[in-house]
């Protein structure tokens, strides 16, 4: 604690020439699994990851619709998505074992990639891919993007949560947006989404160190206003409630579910039939995994994927 607090101002900036990020990283450094010692396990945590998976899931699940939508495909297949899921949580258990910190999901920017790009080919994602785990092994490229001033990332992140908000709503045009059913559904989600976290974020420890975005939560489960008889409890939902994503996803998966309105309505009526999609051969042969893979996961069918 006392070395953060001496390289206070360094952490708040990460540039170059005020910090040793690019004078210290390896030029080629190879990770390794458990570098950074045996994996740990508290109950309290657990109870956030599953319930941030599930809305990293829920999240995924938009985006693929989303793309099919983008590229002129028919909405994915049940087994599809199950296929999908299921190589997000295998990501993610590799991810963990290799200590990256962060697991793995489906990034809602690349779908503006693919609309800005107009370049929706599997070669040209499978070349970015491998591109990026090379670069993964040079250290002066991480030290390299570590040094990008504060206010350029957040000018870029603004444009690309902007696109990203326009996106979601841009689903809408499936429902009846003008019926005052959807609009209060989406209003009142907006609303609770962003005033119930950052009531919920007023609680973070006093301390003069800067926590990233993704540690708020964690910062206000230690001290939040919900205090029960359980302090795996307290954790838990002082952490859940904290998380913007989380709060718009139950406020609007409640409100969906429980106000009446018919299926044109909702928009369901786009995703309903699944099964006539499945007996189209051509139309599941864009999600088909190529041959010398696909060999590979044929154990996969027995489970509905």
């Amino acid at each position: 604690m006392d070395s953060c607090k001496r390289h206070l101002e360094t952490m708040r900036r990460c540039r170059t020439d005020a910090s040793n990020a690019w004078r210290t990283a390896a030029w080629v450094r190879v990770p390794y699994p458990f570098q950074w010692g045996p994996p740990t396990f508290h109950f309290k945590t657990s109870i956030i990851m599953v319930i941030v998976s599930l809305v990293a899931s829920v999240d995924s699940l938009s985006s693929y619709h989303a793309t099919s939508l983008l590229v002129n495909l028919s909405p994915p297949t049940r087994g599809v998505v199950s296929r999908g899921i299921g190589f997000e949580g295998i990501s993610t258990l590799i991810a963990g074992v290799w200590g990256t910190g962060t697991g793995s999901t489906t990034l809602t920017e690349n779908i503006h990639t693919l609309e800005n790009t107009k370049m929706a080919s599997r070669r040209a994602l499978q070349f970015g891919a491998v591109l990026l785990v090379i670069f993964s092994f040079f250290g002066k490229i991480g030290a390299l993007l570590a040094s990008i001033p504060v206010a350029l990332a957040a000018s870029v992140l603004c444009f690309t949560w902007a696109l990203i908000v326009a996106l979601g709503l841009s689903t809408l045009r499936y429902t009846q947006a003008a019926s005052s059913r959807n609009m209060i559904i989406v209003g009142f989600t907006l609303f609770i989404s962003m005033s119930v976290p950052a009531y919920f974020q007023q609680y973070e420890p006093s301390t003069n160190l800067i926590l990233p975005s993704y540690l708020l939560p964690y910062a206000a489960a230690s001290s939040g206003p919900v205090r029960s008889g359980s302090n795996g409890l307290n954790f838990a939902v002082n952490a859940l409630l904290s998380i913007n994503v989380v709060v718009a996803l139950l406020v609007a998966l409640i409100l969906d579910n429980t106000v009446p309105g018919s299926r044109q309505e909702r928009g369901v009526y786009i995703w309903s039939d699944p099964n006539s999609l499945e007996m189209d051969p051509a139309s599941l042969e864009p999600y088909r995994l190529p041959e010398k893979i696909s060999c590979w996961f044929r154990w996969a069918k027995c489970v509905g994927i």
